[in-house]
């Protein structure tokens, strides 16, 4: 049958990323209390495509995912992205990773167990030299508490959840549940899926003892990755959903430009 896709383009234009996109997969992720933790995945594949080169191969992203299945993580994109670059005759490849990840928290006084569902996205990408580059990025949940409406109220103070993204390059192998509790040591308070009554007073007077503005919050993980001499970059940004004001309020900060591959 004839190849239409392999054929020679004549418009002389390159395409930067071709692929596929918002593919549901299961995978199996790392766990750090139980080995491993399954879940699913909405998947983006992309290689470059030469000016002269009409289409690639989509089969062959789905094919290659199908091989890797039982060892998808970051420790093995070095590998998936490779094997990209290889079987379509590319330059460049790029993999994209974002999936829920699940723990189980402990109510603070009751100790009711609960499951704390979380977003991460692993992103990898090869350029032409064969360099690797990987970053993981989580989302995670929180309440914060406003200085401001504390000091000049008689009474209480605002509260409201937000959320944090965090994004870091690494020298080695870094746990998903270490990242997301640096996050939350940094809030107010962190949140909880299953509380009583006691574990909401308990959460009410610790976010009220702690009050942060997402100012706070931005520079006290910036704080802890600066620290930490496996952290190569990163990325932090925190998000309030206001409860009094009809916008939210928002702080980033970066570790230097990020390099583009």
């Amino acid at each position: 049958m004839r190849d239409v896709q392999n054929e020679r383009d004549y418009r002389n234009i390159a395409i930067n990323k071709v692929g596929i996109k918002d593919l549901r997969y299961p995978i199996t992720v790392l766990d750090r209390g139980r080995g491993h933790q399954h879940t699913v995945a909405s998947i983006n594949m992309y290689v470059d495509l030469p000016h002269e080169c009409k289409g690639t191969h989509m089969s062959r992203f789905v094919e290659m995912l199908h091989l890797f299945r039982p060892k998808l993580s970051l420790k093995t994109f070095s590998d998936i992205l490779g094997q990209m670059k290889h079987h379509l005759n590319a330059a460049s490849a790029h993999i994209e990773v974002k999936f829920p990840y699940f723990m189980e928290k402990i109510a603070p006084v009751s100790k009711s167990p609960g499951l704390m569902d979380y977003t991460c996205r692993f992103i990898g990408s090869i350029n032409s030299d064969s360099k690797v580059d990987l970053v993981s990025e989580i989302t995670v949940p929180m309440s914060s508490v406003c200085p401001c409406s504390k000091e000049i109220s008689d009474e209480g103070a605002h509260n409201q959840r937000g959320r944090v993204c965090l994004s870091t390059r690494f020298k080695k192998f870094i746990w998903i549940e270490d990242m997301i509790e640096l996050v939350e040591r940094a809030a107010s308070c962190d949140i909880y899926s299953v509380l009583k009554r006691s574990d909401e007073k308990f959460i009410t007077e610790k976010g009220y003892a702690n009050p942060k503005f997402v100012e706070d919050i931005v520079r006290d993980i910036a704080l802890e990755l600066q620290a930490d001499s496996n952290i190569t970059w990163f990325a932090v940004a925190v998000e309030n959903y206001e409860s009094i004001h009809n916008h939210n309020a928002y702080a980033y900060i970066t570790s230097g430009r990020q390099p583009r591959i």
